[in-house]
């Protein structure tokens, strides 16, 4: 049974996903969340998502991240906010907000950014919106290669899911 921090983590994210989504914010989940939501049992503390990188979307994007007091993680006690210049980089923006972490990725593995990555997607439903979600495939596919412990921990448990998802869709 999860415990009360790991309730309130969850939904928290939930919170983020939905603020996201109602501000109109196109964006693709990628990271620990992504495997949740395909029935990965591991943990995550963070949202991680992938942004189009249009002037239109970051400044829906900028909007959101100022109405949930956004500011960059620093090993510092420094406050700052998020720009329009750190959201069109290619780099990743790493953020504190007020219902927890929020990483803004422009790219993931092999650079790839949106308009790679959106054809390696699933469309989720959350609470009345499409969500694009990475696909566990192309998850695992990534893990793979990587060489983060964390990454290569969590592998067997993503090859796992995605073996017992392929199994259950023999069976229907």
């Amino acid at each position: 049974m999860p415990s009360n921090n790991e309730k309130f983590r969850v939904a928290s994210l939930s919170v983020l996903l939905r603020g996201l989504n109602e501000a109109g914010v196109e964006f693709i989940l990628v990271g620990g969340l992504a495997a949740v939501v395909q029935g990965a049992p591991v943990t995550t503390f963070d949202l991680d998502i992938v942004h189009l990188r249009t002037d239109e979307n970051i400044k829906k994007l900028l909007k959101f991240l100022k109405s949930i007091f956004a500011y960059q993680r620093r090993p510092d006690d420094k406050v700052i906010e998020p720009d329009e210049r750190d959201l069109k980089g290619k780099g990743h923006v790493l953020l504190t907000t007020r219902f927890g972490p929020l990483d803004i990725l422009a790219v993931i593995e092999k650079g790839r950014g949106f308009e790679e990555l959106l054809p390696d997607t699933v469309e989720i439903e959350f609470r009345g919106h499409k969500v694009y979600v990475l696909s566990l495939d192309t998850i695992v596919a990534l893990k793979r290669g990587s060489k983060d412990p964390k990454d290569l921990y969590r592998l067997p448990i993503l090859e796992e899911t995605l073996r017992q998802m392929r199994e259950e869709n023999k069976e229907v």
